[in-house]
């Protein structure tokens, strides 16, 4: 059952990827490859097929911290 389940995940993570997304294979063979093998390729796909393209996550609104050297106030108080 988890078999089918990730398979299931992997084959509509593939098709939902955007076009030349997908890493070391065309979207085609990695549709094959998870079918004709559901857990070594979806494995495989994991590894090394999957988008790393993707934004990074957004941790607040704060921003980013900044070295006392870069910030003006401080330098003009030494």
């Amino acid at each position: 059952m988890l078999i089918l389940a990730f398979t299931v995940w992997c084959l509509v993570s593939i098709v939902q990827a955007p076009e030349g997304a997908l890493r070391n294979l065309p979207r085609w063979a990695w549709l094959l490859l998870v079918l004709f093998f559901p857990l070594v390729g979806g494995i495989a796909y994991v590894i090394a097929g999957r988008p790393t393209d993707q934004p990074p996550r957004s941790y607040g609104t704060r921003p980013a911290p900044r070295g006392p050297d870069d910030d003006e106030e401080f330098l003009r108080g030494l």
